[in-house]
């Protein structure tokens, strides 16, 4: 995904906006704002298709006094954020999310970029990062479920790991002659780390060779082994997989302490979430006394994370009308609430921990206007 980064601004329009900084807080570089930012939630936490990071960044030097938070930026923000005189934009969506093809005023999407450079305004988006993130979307989401365990339904894998390649090879050589063979073949492959140990086998001095190579170079060097048989023994190969973290990941399965009822479950999410109303799709055989054990919940549109897993509820902001007959059908229950209502409140969270993590360097403060598009009539 094209992540959109425009260094050009007239030297004039930088005098549009003067910089004021408040008393109490100082003025951070944009570039050690996003390192702090990256190190409070991992962008390798977010899905492979999301456009997360810095997506607009004005010309350096750039320092930010306030960071001004919303979960959607439409253009009604953006005059908020401006007003406000806010110098970095968190939006929890990514406002630039497929490649743009020119910067003109006819979408509203461009006009943002436009905007945000006019003014010299950075735009940063976490996304999914803050929805795998332990202190993240939908653990804040799982709050208002009451006292429960929670864990991932899809944990994350460990973005680093000191293993290199997709698959280790293993096996032993006999004697110099075969192993100057073996080593001279390896440095020919590329894509291939080679540790390699003395070993007494069957009491025999042994050469035990460990390879760890990459899928093509793994296809290269079991051609190579088929074909030199000769000159090994004992061979193993192993799929190399990246651990995966506990609390770390896509959705949540919660085990509440003690059982309630799902009228009671419901009076909880919307005190929560702060609604008047959610939508519900009772599972069937099931009513508004049943009893609530376990809760999956993805903030968002939560289709494709809770499909197929056993809950006595699901609870996410948008589904499709044919997942909820899956669900329903299954005996589960589901409420909607709307895509950013399960995400919105969270920020409120987000702007008093980003308080700690930055040593209030910054001013932090919310959107006003920001809100969802939906609402009941």
């Amino acid at each position: 995904m094209l992540s959109l980064c425009i260094r050009l601004v007239p030297a004039a329009v930088q005098l549009v906006r003067p910089r004021f900084c408040s008393s109490s807080h100082s003025l951070m570089d944009l570039k050690a704002l996003i390192s702090s930012l990256n190190d409070f939630a991992s962008l390798s936490f977010a899905e492979s298709w999301d456009n997360v990071g810095l997506l607009v960044e004005p010309s350096p030097p750039h320092t930010v006094n306030t960071l001004f938070l919303t979960n959607d930026l439409t253009e009604e923000v953006m005059e908020e954020a401006l007003q406000r005189r806010a110098d970095l934009i968190l939006s929890y969506h990514p406002p630039i999310f497929r490649p743009m093809k020119r910067i003109t005023w006819k979408s509203w999407k461009e006009r943002l970029v436009i905007r945000a450079l006019e003014n010299r305004v950075a735009i940063y988006s976490p996304h999914t990062a803050y929805d795998a993130a332990p202190q993240g979307v939908n653990n804040w989401l799982a709050i208002g479920l009451g006292a429960c365990t929670t864990k991932p339904i899809h944990p994350s894998k460990a973005s680093s790991y000191p293993t290199e390649g997709t698959h280790r090879v293993e096996f032993s050589v006999n004697n110099t002659h075969d192993l100057d063979k073996v080593m001279s073949a390896v440095k020919r492959i590329g894509g291939v780390s080679v540790t390699s140990f003395s070993a007494r086998i069957d009491n025999e001095e042994q050469t035990r060779i460990i390879l760890n190579c990459n899928q093509e170079a793994l296809m290269q060097m079991v051609a190579f082994l088929y074909q030199n048989t000769q000159l090994y023994q004992n061979t193993e190969i192993l799929s190399l997989e990246k651990p995966l973290l506990l609390h770390t990941g896509m959705g949540r399965l919660c085990t509440l302490d003690e059982s309630v009822s799902l009228a009671t479950m419901i009076e909880r999410i919307k005190r929560h979430l702060k609604l008047s109303h959610v939508r519900l799709a009772l599972g069937v055989g099931r009513t508004l006394e049943s009893q609530i054990n376990t809760v999956a919940l993805c903030a968002g549109s939560g289709s494709s994370i809770l499909q197929g897993v056993e809950a006595d509820l699901y609870l996410t902001g948008e589904m499709s009308h044919h997942d909820v007959l899956d669900a329903t059908s299954r005996g589960i229950n589901v409420i909607l609430c709307e895509h950013s209502n399960t995400e919105r409140g969270f920020l409120s969270d987000l702007r008093d921990m980003l308080g700690v993590h930055l040593e209030k360097k910054i001013n932090i403060i919310l959107s006003e206007t920001d809100r969802d598009p939906l609402c009941v009539v």
